[in-house]
């Protein structure tokens, strides 16, 4: 069940790559073949309003949701310098008070992301008329997840032989 549970964000993030993928054809498409052909033709033009919509909507959800996964998967940048040299006890506490600052960041952007859902929900977006506040959902849910495996990190054991502790 669990297992099942922690793929759903990966499953999310690469359905957000395809459909960001395709949504940046597709305007391509619009944008310099189909605009062309309208104007030749002297037909009205094709609105594609809604492609930059699409976009940023599937670039909010990737990035916020990735971040989190990135967390749990340990592959987020980190310069091992000083600590690696610690005795194994204060490479654990560094690791923990790292971790419990990065569940606070996420606890902040996922507060403020409520916040800015409540601010904007009567909102919608031009194009598609989607409300703005499914955009800032993206931050709820990533600053969620980012506190839930930033806990499941600092609660786990270091690795043996990690050169980032």
């Amino acid at each position: 069940m669990l297992r099942t549970l922690s793929a759903v964000p990966k499953f999310a993030v690469t359905a957000l790559i395809i459909i960001a993928i395709v949504n940046l054809l597709v305007g391509v498409i619009l944008r310099y073949f189909v605009g062309a052909i309208t104007d030749w033709l002297d037909v009205d033009p094709i609105s594609f309003t809604w492609v930059e919509e699409v976009g940023e909507f599937s670039l909010a959800w990737l990035t916020l949701i990735g971040a989190a996964i990135g967390i749990q998967s340990r592959s987020h940048f980190a310069l091992a310098v000083f600590v690696h040299r610690l005795p194994q006890t204060a490479q654990l506490w560094i690791h923990r008070f790292n971790h419990a600052l990065i569940m606070g960041v996420g606890a902040l952007t996922a507060w403020y992301g409520f916040k800015l859902c409540l601010l904007n929900r009567t909102i919608t977006t031009p194009g598609l008329e989607i409300n703005l506040a499914w955009l800032y959902a993206s931050s709820v849910v990533g600053g969620i997840l980012i506190v839930i495996y930033g806990f499941a990190t600092m609660i786990s054991p270091l690795p043996q032989g990690d050169p980032q502790h």
